[in-house]
């Protein structure tokens, strides 16, 4: 999709200028007239616009410019109140946009990118605990290895992290394709999602038993990522 208008995608919904806007669609009068007539439309401060103040590169004096970073439903409706063949044409134009940035693969990137900042987060403040541990205590390896054990949730665990049942929760990610039962009927995660940094795998021994086996633990990143997608499915 050829890009007719500069988009900011630096918020959690993408936004465009009013300025750029306002002279893409060719208005006769000026913006700050142009804009609070739109304002005039029922639109909210800090809902559907944003008041941002950038140095004017044309003025000699450096003299501050207001601009405004719009909502793409704010821009589309202010394109059909324009009545002409540029608001008509800058309309459609944000109708793909919105048709794109809802796409399963563009939900899924948005998750993941969230989650990678989630896990940094948590990485940070496991860096900082593992250097406080280390001040305190001669063992660190071993708090930093029990900090990172606990970062893992089981299926149930992790259901309840995120409000939800288990039994729902499971279904979930079995229809979205996450998980699979295996033959025996132990779920599973797919290879991709182990590599994408969801889930882990990890080696159970019960010494009393002497039982072994697997066991499948949900990330961080993968706790994040399916809390985005149950609230956009919601």
């Amino acid at each position: 999709m050829n890009e007719l208008i500069k988009i900011n995608y630096d918020s959690e919904q993408p936004t465009v200028s009013g300025r750029e806007l306002h002279q893409f669609l060719q208005v006769g009068t000026e913006y700050k007239k142009w804009f609070e007539r739109m304002s005039e439309y029922g639109f909210a401060e800090n809902t559907d616009f944003v008041k941002v103040t950038q140095k004017c590169l044309t003025s000699a004096t450096g003299q501050n410019m207001t601009d405004h970073q719009l909502t793409v439903p704010m821009a589309k409706e202010i394109c059909m109140l324009q009545r002409n063949e540029k608001g008509k044409q800058a309309r459609q134009y944000f109708i793909q946009l919105e048709n794109a940035w809802n796409t399963p693969e563009q939900v899924m990137a948005r998750a993941l990118k969230l989650a990678d900042k989630q896990i940094l987060s948590l990485r940070t403040e496991n860096s900082r605990l593992a250097v406080q541990a280390q001040i305190m205590q001669p063992k660190a390896d071993y708090f930093d290895e029990l900090v990172d054990r606990n970062l893992l949730t089981n299926f149930r665990e992790t259901a309840k992290q995120l409000g939800i049942k288990e039994k729902s929760f499971i279904c979930f990610l079995l229809e979205k394709k996450y998980i699979y039962r295996d033959k025996r009927g132990k779920l599973m995660p797919y290879a991709q999602y182990v590599e994408s940094g969801l889930f882990e795998i990890k080696e159970q021994i019960n010494e009393k038993t002497q039982w072994a086996g697997t066991q499948t633990l949900i990330t961080p990143k993968g706790r994040e990522t399916f809390r985005l997608l149950c609230l956009k499915t919601a």
